[in-house]
């Protein structure tokens, strides 16, 4: 029997976190460190991280920064090459890169509904299935994928009103569940962390606009801090979720409970 330190220990693993070096990535990359696990920070801005791997080291792990742009296949495949050639192997994938447009229904720019789904669902499956292929090969491996309650139900426009970034998150969530059940065989396990709403750099501005509508559909009366993704990260990049895959976590202060 396993026990329950060593169901979450993470020590010797190797995750990728894409869009990691900021934010809730970041956060959830070192909920990963703390417990054990090396890191592969990747975005499009090498400099932040190169960053936030260096960060990341002060816990004692090895982290490595790398430039890429994961809606272009060649720099996905460029980049697992780079992991494999760097650590020799690769444990767990967490797609993270996302971005949204904030605009009503009825003046979203085509061009601007098209960004937002190539980074935040396809750029997740070229992920998956360049880094799939080696865990289909190792027959092991974790997916996480991040959505958000926004792919869960309608949001108040007076909270936040980006149709493209909702659409996009519910493809992310479904794109799991069938994921999910196409690749259980391979014995790998893919599941997805739907956030509530966490003030982030990207989105502080927003944050202060509308933090009164933002709480006000939170029960827990406040947004995400910096500690509230790591928990659920380090359980589903350990063996202590070995037997759950296809799952939908919101982590939300309770949001999409009433």
């Amino acid at each position: 029997m396993t026990s329950v330190k060593q169901l979450f220990d993470l020590e010797g693993q190797v995750s990728i976190i894409t869009g990691g070096a900021t934010g809730i990535g970041f956060q959830m990359a070192m909920g990963l460190a703390e417990a054990g696990s090396n890191i592969v920070i990747c975005s499009r801005k090498l400099e932040a991280c190169e960053s936030a791997a260096h960060e990341l080291e002060r816990l004692g792990v090895k982290a490595l920064g790398l430039s890429c742009d994961v809606t272009k296949p060649e720099e996905v495949e460029a980049m697992k090459l780079s992991v494999m050639k760097h650590f020799g192997r690769m444990d767990v994938l967490m797609n993270n890169a996302g971005r949204a447009w904030v605009a009503a229904p009825e003046d979203t720019p085509l061009d601007r509904w098209q960004q937002v789904l190539d980074l935040n669902i396809t750029a997740a499956f070229l992920c998956a299935q360049v880094v799939g292929r080696e865990f289909i090969r190792q027959r092991r491996g974790k997916i996480i994928n991040i959505a958000s309650i926004a792919g869960l139900v309608g949001r108040n426009p007076k909270a936040y009103s980006s149709i493209a970034y909702c659409t996009s998150k519910g493809a992310l969530v479904n794109f799991t569940r069938d994921l999910a059940v196409k690749w259980a065989q391979h014995n790998i396990q893919v599941n997805c962390i739907c956030p509530g709403f966490f003030a982030t750099p990207l989105n502080q501005k927003l944050f202060e606009r509308n933090r009164e509508n933002l709480e006000a559909e939170v029960p827990l009366h406040r947004t995400g801090g910096p500690d509230d993704l790591k928990g659920a990260a380090v359980l589903l990049a350990s063996k202590a979720s070995d037997f759950m895959t296809g799952v939908i976590m919101p982590v939300d202060g309770g949001t999409v409970a009433w």
